[in-house]
């Protein structure tokens, strides 16, 4: 499904995604300046939008379009719609 090389970028981008999240947990904990913590937070939703983008970009390039090619495009369009608008929440 995924390169090796976008692979292992992906997993770099969610360890370091989960270093954040430990971090506001940490800053929490440390009862830290609560526009700081916000901003760790936007920092990490900003982050894991980033890596959805590179999946939704492998899914389409891969997955929907073999599906175009063996004529099952509208199931496909129909499960992307769906991912697409439980995504832009």
């Amino acid at each position: 499904m995924y390169e090796e090389r976008n692979k292992k970028d992906l997993e770099k981008r969610l360890k370091r995604i989960e270093g954040q999240v430990r971090g506001i947990q940490r800053m929490i904990e440390e009862d830290r300046y609560c526009i700081d913590i916000l901003n760790q937070i936007i920092a990490a939703r900003a982050a894991l939008s980033r890596v959805g983008m590179a999946i939704l970009k492998s899914h389409m390039r891969g997955c929907v379009t073999s599906a175009i090619r063996e004529e099952r495009q509208e199931q496909a369009i129909e499960e992307l719609m769906d991912v697409l608008s439980k995504f832009a929440k």
